[in-house]
C-alpha cells in the first residue's frame, strides 16, 4: 500500500488506516475475537495506522489493539493514535487529560502514546490555550509523542492549528461532507498538518449498504438517526451518524453516485479513492469489524485516480442534495 507523509511528525503512514469505533455497543454486538481478527486483517494488508479512543467500547478497543500488537513483530512500526475524551462539561481539564493519557497507556501497554487527540470537545475548548499547554507538558514529560485534535467543524480545525503543539487534525470528509476541501485543506497542507479523514463512509451510507431504517438493528445509532433525524444521531448535533446529513437526502445522493462507480470497484472503494484523490489527506480510517470489509477497504488504495469529470459529478451531486445543509451546520 502506498504511504504519505504525516504532517510534521516524521511518520510515513499508509493511505488507508483502520478506525476502531465499531467495537462500541452503539454499532451492535461484536466479540473480542471478531474485533481482533479485523485488526489482524488490516495489519496483514500492510496498514500501519490504527486509530482508536478511550471511549470506544469504554477502553475495549485500546485493549484489543494492544493484545494484537503483542502478537506481532515488535520491529514493525505501527502507529496507534488515540483520543482523550472531554470532561462532562464538554471541555478538557488538566486532571481529565492526564487521567485519559494514563488510562490509554495502561490499556495499550506502552510507555508513551504515539499521538493523543482532543476528542471533539465543545468549540470553546479550541479557544482555550490552557488545553494546549497541557498537551505541551505531556509531550515534554515523554507521556505522548505527538498531539492533535479531532473536530466536528472546520472552524475548530482552523483554530486548533494555531497552536504549535497540534500536528494533526482528524475531520469528517467524504462526498456528503465536502467543506474541509473548500475551507481547510489548502491551509493544512501549507502548514504541514497531518489530516486524518474519519467517518469516510458516512456510517455505511457511502458503502451503499442499506435502503431504509429497517436495515438497522435495535440499539444501532443509525436506526435512531434514520427514524428521528440528524439531531438524534451520535456526536454533537448528530454530526457523526451518516456524517451529519439527513438520512433520506444521503440515500438520494448515493443513488445518483452509483453510475460513477467503476465496474471494478464497490461504492465504498469508490468513496475511499475519491477521498485519497485530495492531496492534503494523509490517511483515511474506515472502520469495520468484518475482515472481508477491512480487506475490501484496504484494496481501494490500489484503484486508479478518478477523472476530473467524475470529481465534477460528485461535486454536483453534493451541491444538489446536501451542500446547503452541511454549510449551515458544519
Amino acid at each position: 500500500m502506498d504511504t504519505r507523509e504525516f504532517g510534521s511528525t516524521g511518520w510515513t503512514v499508509t493511505e488507508i488506516g483502520l478506525g476502531t469505533w465499531n467495537v462500541g455497543p452503539s454499532w451492535g454486538d461484536v466479540t473480542d475475537e471478531q474485533a481482533r481478527e479485523a485488526i489482524r486483517t488490516a495489519l496483514d494488508d500492510g496498514v500501519n495506522f490504527v486509530d482508536t479512543a478511550e471511549v470506544y467500547g469504554q477502553g475495549r478497543a485500546e485493549r484489543l489493539i494492544g493484545e494484537v500488537l503483542d502478537e506481532r513483530d515488535p520491529d514493525r512500526e505501527v502507529y496507534v493514535p488515540t483520543k482523550a475524551a472531554p470532561d462532562e462539561g464538554g471541555g478538557h481539564s488538566e486532571e481529565g487529560l492526564r487521567s485519559s493519557v494514563e488510562g490509554s497507556l495502561d490499556r495499550l501497554g506502552v510507555d508513551s502514546l504515539d499521538l493523543v487527540q482532543l476528542h471533539c470537545p465543545e468549540t470553546e475548548a479550541f479557544y482555550d490555550p490552557e488545553n494546549f499547554r497541557v498537551l505541551e507538558e505531556l509531550k515534554a514529560e515523554g507521556l505522548i509523542d505527538h498531539a492533535g485534535v479531532s473536530v466536528e467543524k472546520v472552524e475548530e480545525a482552523d483554530k486548533a492549528i494555531e497552536y504549535d503543539v497540534v500536528e494533526s487534525v482528524q475531520i469528517i470528509f467524504n462526498p456528503l461532507r465536502q467543506r474541509p476541501a473548500e475551507r481547510f485543506f489548502e491551509r493544512a497542507a501549507g502548514e504541514d498538518i497531518g489530516v486524518i479523514v474519519r467517518v469516510p463512509l458516512a456510517s455505511g451510507l457511502l458503502a451503499d449498504a442499506f435502503e431504509g431504517p429497517e436495515d438497522f438493528g435495535e440499539g444501532d445509532h443509525r436506526r435512531t438517526a434514520a427514524e428521528e433525524g440528524v439531531d438524534a444521531g451520535v456526536g454533537r448535533k448528530g454530526g457523526e451518524t451518516f456524517a451529519g446529513v439527513p438520512f433520506e437526502d444521503g440515500l438520494a445522493a448515493v443513488d445518483d453516485l452509483r453510475p460513477f462507480v467503476p465496474d471494478d470497484a464497490t461504492m465504498a472503494q469508490f468513496t475511499l479513492r475519491w477521498i485519497l484523490d485530495h492531496d492534503a489527506v494523509s490517511t483515511v480510517i474506515p472502520g469495520s469489524t468484518s475482515p472481508d470489509h477491512v480487506a475490501e477497504n484496504d484494496a481501494a488504495a490500489d484503484l486508479d485516480f478518478l477523472s476530473h469529470q467524475t470529481h465534477g459529478a460528485v461535486r454536483d451531486i453534493y451541491e444538489e442534495h446536501v451542500a446547503d445543509y452541511v454549510h449551515h451546520r458544519w
